[in-house]
Parts: C-alpha cells; structure tokens; sequence
C-alpha cells in the first residue's frame, strides 16, 4: 500500500523534476489513484467536512479578443455564435439564484471590451445591493491591476484566472505570440496582493504537455497558494487549431486533482464542468476524492450552449441551476452535503 502521508510531505518541498518523476511512477502504478483519492477526501474532510459548496456560475458574454489555440471563443473563430448580457439579464440571473439560496456568484466571460470598469463596477455594487451577503466572484481574464483594484473596492470577492501552464515555453505553444506568459502570471499577483481569495488552474492533457510540465504547475501552485484551483481534463473544440488532438484523460485529472488537495489542503477544488463533460462519472469520483466545489449553469438557457469554449460541453441536467433539486438529492446519494453558503476559504472566515 502506498505511504500516502509521505506523498504529501513530498510534494511540499520536492523540486520540480523530483515530482516529475512521481507523476511518471503513479500514472504507471493503476492502484495510484484509489489511494490517493481516499487520502484526499480524507483530508478534506478533516476540514470541511461532508459539504460541497455550490456556486451560480453565469457566463455573461461569449465575445473575446484573445485567440488561445485550444478556446473554441477565440476571437479568429469566425463560426462562433457571438452574445453579451445585457445588465438586466445579469441582474436578474444573479437574483433568481440567490432567491433559490445560493451564495455565490460568478460572472464568467471571455475578454470583452464591452464589460470595462465602470459597467462592472456598478454591477458588482447593484448584486451586492440585491443579493445581501453574497460572495462575487470574476473570471474576466487579464487586466490591469488598477482594474482589479477598482473591481475590488466595488465589492469583487474573489477572482478566477487560469494561468493554464506554468511553463514558459510550454505557453507559447498554447497561445499566439501577442499574448504574454509573464503578463498571465503577473495578473495572478497582482489579485493575491490586493487581497482577492485567488483562483488558477490549468488544462491536465492539453497538448504538448509532459510531466515535467504538470511538475512545475505543482511547484508554481505551491509557491502562489491560491485560494482555489480549477482544473479539468482538455477536450478539443473543432474550430480551434487543436481540433484533431486528443483529449486528457479524466483519470489523471482525478489523479492530479487528489495531488493539490494533498499540496494545498485548504484549497477550494471544484469537480469541473470540463471533467463532468469528459466523462459523467467523474464528478462522483472527483467530489469523492479531493473536490468540493460545484458551479451549476445559471445563464440564460437560450445563450448556453454558444459559450462553447470546447466540444460537448455541459450545460443542462445537473449542471444547471434548474435541477439544482436533483443535484441536491445526487450529493445525499454519494454522502455529501449541498451547502448553499458563501464557502469562502478557512483563511477567509
């Protein structure tokens, strides 16, 4: 039986091409991932009990000037169906989820110039004012830190930016040559230095990815200590540069996702809708394992499946808020609990 509780220690101070080494031996050992995922939900538990905290996720505009290779939104992708919420389709979203108890929201979008600081500014200020006590958490992608700032002194609780590689060159392959891996990580900075609860994260899979790769995701994660990681499995979107190749592998997500609730205990990990598209039943696996955040759908349904940042992507059944009844009743099943709080993390309370 592996010594999981020297697994842990490990990963808290092995360099990078000491864990690259251990991803290579437990991707290779199938009896890996049921013991690291009983020592993840372990220790989980130790801190947050039996609760996954539910989030309303709402994607409030499809438009982006990026053009990442793998996002089925970037901007060069000319047979993308295009939409943007108005401010009263947001306010009225945010509403109808907290009415049904949630206590955090996200506004999720691509890098859209229509959302600039003002606007948000005062969205963020008309939710907070509507939804009392409620956590806003963003996913806005890159912006300046003075941004940030105004977002934050407006009420914005946390932010969410996928650094999705930690590797330098390892980007470049992922990205046009107009868009900055030292820009990306600087954001992250920048947001953990204004007091923001952070979230990063990456794609497990994507191509070009190694060992050595996801090896210096766990190093960087370790020295940024976000407050959240979210992570999923690539799957390939058809009008994307990387439309043929194939996709991750849930099992080693689930395996990865077990590692950082071992590197980062207190981490807020949710199961994905990436890893749920991939394979259904691995968002049982991943919340009985290390995860314990879930992020139901609460955008427009008319404008759900134009947010396709890859193929299949889910959007219906229990990843929206209308079945949120159903999503309860599935989280009895498994042992667990819906919890409707704001679930900020430890250091937050």
């Amino acid at each position: 039986m592996m010594n999981t509780q020297a697994v842990a220690a490990y990963l808290q101070s092995a360099a990078a091409h000491e864990l690259a080494d251990l991803l290579k031996e437990l991707t290779n050992d199938e009896k890996s991932l049921p013991e690291l995922a009983a020592a993840a939900r372990r220790q989980k538990e130790a801190i947050f009990g039996k609760s996954v905290y539910l989030r309303g996720l709402l994607e409030i505009s499809s438009y982006c000037r990026n053009d990442c290779y793998y996002c089925g939104l970037r901007c060069s992708n000319k047979n993308a169906v295009r939409y943007r919420l108005d401010d009263k389709e947001i306010l009225n979203c945010c509403r109808s989820a907290y009415a049904l108890g949630l206590r955090t929201l996200v506004l999720q979008g691509g890098e859209d110039a229509a959302f600039n600081d003002d606007r948000l500014c005062r969205l963020i200020e008309r939710i907070k004012t509507d939804c009392d006590l409620c956590a806003i958490t963003l996913s806005l992608g890159e912006r300046s830190r003075d941004s940030y700032a105004a977002l934050k002194a407006a009420g914005a609780d946390r932010y969410l930016l996928r650094e999705e590689t930690a590797d330098a060159r390892h980007y470049t392959l992922l990205h046009p040559m107009q868009m900055s891996h030292s820009k990306r990580l600087r954001c992250l900075w920048d947001l953990k230095e204004l007091g923001y609860q952070v979230g990063a994260g990456f794609m497990v899979g994507s191509p070009f990815q190694t060992p050595q790769t996801l090896a210096q995701e766990l190093v960087f994660l370790r020295e940024l200590q976000p407050q959240m990681i979210g992570i999923g499995p690539f799957i390939p979107q058809h009008d994307t540069v990387f439309a043929a190749c194939p996709q991750g592998k849930t099992s080693l997500t689930l395996l990865v996702l077990a590692l950082l609730r071992l590197l980062l205990p207190q981490a807020l990990l949710p199961a994905t809708t990436a890893l749920n598209s991939a394979d259904e039943d691995s968002r049982r696996q991943a919340l009985l394992g290390g995860a314990n955040v879930l992020m139901p759908n609460i955008s427009p349904l008319r404008h759900r499946p134009h947010y396709a940042i890859y193929d299949n992507k889910k959007s219906l059944g229990c990843e929206s808020i209308d079945k949120l009844d159903e999503l309860t009743r599935l989280l009895q099943e498994w042992g667990l609990c819906a919890d409707f709080s704001r679930g900020d993390h430890p250091d937050w309370l």
